[in-house]
């Protein structure tokens, strides 16, 4: 391989960091390869406006960095064999490049939006937002013009094009078809990524399957655990994956099993040709290697003096480095008193939770894991540690607390974030000692902090792309700061959602029981509706002073606050579940309350479909505050900070 293909391109945090789950050759993804004679790398950028592309390329000439259509926002890229395309971000219009000569056409122009695109070596795939056809363009007669039918996982390679349909089967389709299926025959796949002449997939089961061509070995995977590889990306003889439980790549084919990048954790991959690249979590670099297993000490692409990413890096921090600060482990043990109980104030995703001071005189909370033995729950620490990491670090809200920095030291993993001087939302509602907590004693007060959380949320839904899923909404995870307004918190189970909001993840359940969506947690599938249910038993449990799960005076069975609750707001009875403390709502004030009361029913549907989405919560919360401050006006906008 030609020295130009391994290289480490210098667009820090100006690609967007989240992908779809697994990109090959030809699937949709905000990042892409254009494989042929060279090989070009473009990603849709990451915010800015527009979100258009910028592309990066090494040849004999030299390497060099420039934007296509820079006044188009994009949805999303494919690459393939000597070509690019983009799909604009409404869906409606996508246009392709020759990768080569950069000469551009559009190629789709209609009133019908499109989800996804696959580009393979001559025939473009796309899928509409609906999900009720698959249609292609370039293509020879072997390809059939459109098939209907409800797929995702669109993919393309060399002669063919496969996806999922609703029962997990695979479908192929063009010359080649009949020989990719076969592997996956009797599977119920999750994913299927398109490789030149291979595909690979994970099924439900958490197993990779591979079928095609094998010649190099890229169809034979490793035996290994089952849910141990996340992102896929394939190119024309090899195979990447990215383990689930530290972000590190293994690759497999052109003659080998084979570790490039070594304990470089990744965000995700994506492959074309020879050529494989990953954002990585530390500093979020796109890093990129070839099949001779090459990808050290070589020059970055520079970007274009003036260019719309190098203003957006002069004008504020974006990169992990910027935003965070790298700790040392004996900074944290003397801040924390070396980890003394009287500074332990709580615990989140699989680490406890110390108050600590710097140097400097700030005020933080040290988030610990407890190190051990690689187990399994050691390497669930280690997931829940990187993923907090790539969230916070990128992620900057007044609503979500804030990430000041990070320890990676041995075996030891710690986060440090911003002290929330009053503690949880779940403290002030059920303390311990049965104090009344006055400043949450009044109504108005109760609905604002619930605005606030909610607001966060609708940020990690809405504005993020695809959109995160926390996964743990509760009580404990929303933290009130010196000024009490409330910030959601512990990213450490969260998730990068399916861009389509009406996609879901299928995945073992996790989370908190009482605030677990009962879709997610029986049929395993995860979707942005299932942290709407967990606000809105939050919700309940602000109206009622309820826990999740209760056993009243009396004692007898656990009860939960959805079954306590809903039935009497339903009936019309809200006063009957209020909580005492606070007291009988005022004139406005009671239908403030009853607002947020049927609005919390709503959210605690059983299917997610007839649940609200987050932005509507948003609109009723604000009317309810307004209601308490004597307004029938909406208060504020919820978009980003």
């Amino acid at each position: 391989m030609r020295p130009s293909l391994a290289v480490a391109l210098a667009v820090a945090a100006t690609l967007s960091v989240f992908l779809l789950p697994a990109d090959g050759t030809g699937s949709t993804s905000t990042l892409a390869i254009a494989h042929g004679s060279s090989s070009t790398v473009c990603g849709v950028l990451a915010g800015v406006s527009p979100r258009s592309i910028q592309c990066a390329r090494a040849d004999a000439t030299g390497a060099l960095s420039f934007p296509l259509f820079p006044n188009v926002s994009f949805a999303s890229v494919s690459g393939g064999h000597g070509s690019l395309c983009g799909l604009r971000a409404d869906g409606t219009a996508f246009f392709c490049w020759d990768a080569a000569t950069l000469t551009q056409k559009r190629v789709y122009n209609d009133s019908t939006a499109l989800e996804q695109l696959a580009v393979g070596d001559v025939q473009i795939a796309g899928v509409d937002r609906n999900r009720t056809f698959v249609h292609w363009w370039r293509a020879d007669s072997a390809f059939p013009d459109k098939i209907t039918g409800s797929y995702r996982s669109l993919t393309s390679g060399r002669g063919f094009t496969c996806a999922i349909s609703t029962n997990g089967s695979v479908s192929c389709w063009g010359p080649r078809s009949g020989e990719i299926p076969v592997a996956f025959v009797n599977s119920n796949m999750s994913t299927i990524v398109a490789g030149d002449s291979h595909a690979c997939g994970v099924n439900t089961a958490g197993r990779v399957i591979c079928g095609g061509n094998n010649d190099a070995g890229q169809s034979t995977p490793p035996s290994d655990p089952a849910f141990e590889f996340g992102n896929l990306a394939l190119g024309s003889s090899h195979t990447c994956a990215v383990r689930r439980y530290n972000g590190t790549v293994v690759c497999w084919g052109a003659g080998g099993e084979y570790t490039p990048a070594n304990t470089t954790a990744f965000v995700f991959i994506v492959a074309g040709g020879n050529l494989t690249c990953g954002l990585t979590v530390v500093n979020f670099t796109v890093l990129c290697w070839g099949t001779n297993r090459s990808d050290a000490a070589v020059p970055a692409l520079p970007l274009p003096r003036g260019s719309r990413v190098m203003r957006r890096q002069r004008s504020g921090p974006s990169s992990f480095k910027d935003r965070a600060e790298e700790f040392s482990f004996s900074e944290l043990a003397t801040a924390t008193k070396n980890f003394s109980l009287e500074t332990k104030i709580g615990a989140g995703s699989f680490g406890t939770v110390y108050k600590g001071k710097l140097p400097d005189g700030r005020e933080v909370a040290i988030k610990r894991s407890e190190s051990g033995p690689r187990t399994k729950k050691f390497q669930e620490k280690e997931s829940a540690f990187q993923s907090e990491l790539a969230f916070l670090s990128r992620l900057h809200h007044k609503h979500l607390v804030g990430l000041v920095g990070y320890c990676e030291e041995r075996e030891e993993r710690l986060l440090v974030y911003e002290y929330m001087k009053n503690g949880a939302l779940y403290d002030h509602l059920h303390p311990k000692n049965g104090d009344q907590a006055s400043v949450l004693n009044s109504w108005k007060m109760r609905i604002k902090v619930l605005l606030d959380a909610a607001r966060g949320i609708e940020y990690l839904h809405s504005y993020a792309v695809p959109p995160i899923i926390h996964r743990d909404i509760k009580s404990s995870n929303i933290l009130l700061d010196g000024n009490w307004i409330a910030r959601v918190s512990d990213f450490g189970l969260s998730l990068m959602g399916p861009e389509s909001g009406s996609g879901h993840l299928s995945m073992k359940a996790a989370g908190t029981v009482g605030y677990m969506d009962p879709e997610y947690y029986g049929l395993h599938h995860l979707t942005v509706k299932s942290d709407v249910y967990g606000l809105g038993v939050v919700m309940l449990e602000v109206l009622t002073g309820r826990r999740a799960i209760f056993k009243d005076e009396e004692g007898g069975n656990p009860t939960s606050v959805v079954d306590y609750a809903v039935p009497c707001i339903v009936a019309g009875d809200v006063g009957k579940v209020l909580d005492a403390r606070v007291g009988q709502p005022g004139p406005q004030e009671a239908e403030a309350v009853e607002l947020v009361a049927y609005t919390a029913v709503h959210c605690v549907h059983l299917e997610g479909k007839n649940r609200p989405n987050m932005t509507d919560i948003v609109a009723n919360l604000e009317s309810a505050l307004a209601l308490c401050e004597g307004s029938h006006g909406s208060i504020s906008s919820a978009s980003a900070d």
